[in-house]
């Protein structure tokens, strides 16, 4: 019998994250983003993730620790990532109210963006960004841009909003 070369459940690109406490991490993400875990592969100690699964909506994402000598390295480790993994909702503020509530930081506030989504970012317990957002308006190319550039004129010089 053939064997799928993409996994069930798995799109193409998968995120693969590093955490520096797998159990916590997974017990954060069903709490603050309704994952579903999949898949749990523990360590020689019986405690630590070498492996793990979790659906978040339609998309699956995998986890482990970082293990020293073996490479990556997490997000705390690292003073932080340059990777956000971005979720589309159903509802923006309800799920960015819930992340807060479970522990996320509130990084950037819901608002409605210039290219159409009611928009937010928080930060995990775990040093990883996650922007969520809710698509509200389907705009057109120029439409974004001239949004974009009343956008920036209401920016500061060092980069923060005015208004």
């Amino acid at each position: 019998m053939p064997v799928n070369p993409i996994p069930e459940g798995f799109h193409t690109v998968s995120p693969h994250i590093i955490v520096n406490d797998g159990n916590a991490a997974i017990e954060f993400y069903k709490k603050a983003f309704g994952a579903e875990e999949k898949a749990r592969m523990t360590g020689p100690d019986g405690k630590s993730i070498l492996h793990a699964e979790l659906q978040i909506g339609s998309s699956r994402i995998m986890l482990n620790e970082e293990f020293p000598g073996m490479g990556p390295k997490s997000a705390k480790s690292l003073g932080g990532s340059p990777v956000v993994l971005h979720l589309y909702v159903e509802d923006v503020d309800a799920l960015y109210d819930r992340a807060v509530k479970a522990g996320a930081t509130a990084s950037y506030p819901v608002n409605d963006a210039f290219w159409g989504d009611r928009y937010g970012q928080v930060t995990d317990p775990f040093g990883h960004t996650w922007s969520l957002a809710t698509h509200k308006e389907d705009l057109t190319e120029e439409e974004i841009m001239k949004r974009a550039a009343d956008w920036f004129a209401k920016m500061g010089k060092g980069g923060e909003r005015k208004d």
